[in-house]
């Protein structure tokens, strides 16, 4: 399952181009990437303090500038693949407002779960790894 998430660009986030900063799209990503987890594990608190887990890895291929307008973007996040003691997310900025449907950067999240009061790395358990693998996406 694609989990979408919207996200309006603010004024904050253009830069002297006249464009989003590349920077922002990791903000993007990572508030799509919280959301869906949430929703993932059914939490309804703070999702960090229940299932700890650090990004290591992230990489971004930008598509496309973002420019500052009133409809938001769809974040699409889901996940790639399932490990021992981490998962990988898939993402997508994408442009759902016309006729087509415009990527404007896809991205990859690794993240590895931890003990949440040692940081040591940890392996998924049961639950975690039983909803992760009910929201794999083969591309």
């Amino acid at each position: 399952m694609r989990f979408t998430y919207q996200v309006l660009v603010r004024w904050s986030d253009i830069d002297s181009y006249d464009h989003v900063n590349n920077v922002r799209y990791f903000d993007y990503l990572q508030e799509a990437r919280i959301a869906f987890l949430a929703q993932v594990m059914g939490t309804t608190g703070d999702y960090f303090a229940q299932y700890p887990v650090v990004l290591v890895s992230q990489t971004v291929d930008y598509l496309r500038p973002i420019h500052l307008r009133h409809p938001p973007y769809d974040v699409d996040v889901w996940v790639a693949s399932v490990g021992t003691t981490s998962y990988t997310l898939g993402s997508r900025i994408v442009d759902r407002s016309g006729e087509s449907e415009d990527v404007y950067a896809k991205a990859e999240s690794v993240l590895v779960v931890v003990d949440g009061e040692t940081h040591a790395k940890r392996q998924l358990g049961d639950a975690e790894r039983a909803a992760l693998l009910q929201h794999v996406v083969t591309t």
